[in-house]
């Protein structure tokens, strides 16, 4: 099994960036827990992390046919980008949202997701340790094979 971690805008700056809210947990040290659990459970990954739209758009692309799943924590494109909504909905790969915060208790404009119910999950608010409950939740959806 294949799993394809994909990340959106600012996340490069986890760690520092308003740690009162994301924690201060590096995205280095969450894809490190990761593949560490990943290899766990005998799934490979591959771990992207980009500030553009249009890449994280060709990245889900590219996961089709070489993952047999995704974790998306599209950022703020979760609110906005009917782009990364559509190339899910192209794809058809299952995934899992995840988010650090709890969006649903942020700002009003964070309360939505515009694919949420498009995932065959969804995990916020439990910070960098979400990661690993979606790689696990991905792992059992999918089941063997």
């Amino acid at each position: 099994m294949r799993v394809a971690f994909l990340n959106g805008p600012n996340l490069n700056l986890l760690g520092t960036r308003e740690p009162d809210i994301y924690g201060t947990t590096t995205l280095a040290a969450i894809e490190e827990r990761v593949r560490a659990r990943a290899a766990d459970l005998g799934v490979e990954i591959e771990f992207h992390q980009t500030n553009h739209e249009g890449e994280l758009v060709e990245q889900i692309h590219a996961a089709r046919g070489a993952c047999d799943g995704v974790v998306l924590n599209a950022a703020a494109l979760t609110h906005t980008s009917i782009a990364v909504r559509d190339a899910l909905l192209a794809t058809r790969l299952p995934f899992v949202e995840v988010h650090l915060s709890n969006i649903f208790s942020r700002e009003a404009e964070r309360r939505q997701s515009v694919f949420g119910d498009l995932a065959v999950g969804f995990i916020a608010g439990f910070g960098a340790s979400g990661y690993l409950m979606a790689l696990e939740g991905l792992v059992e959806k999918l089941g063997p094979g």
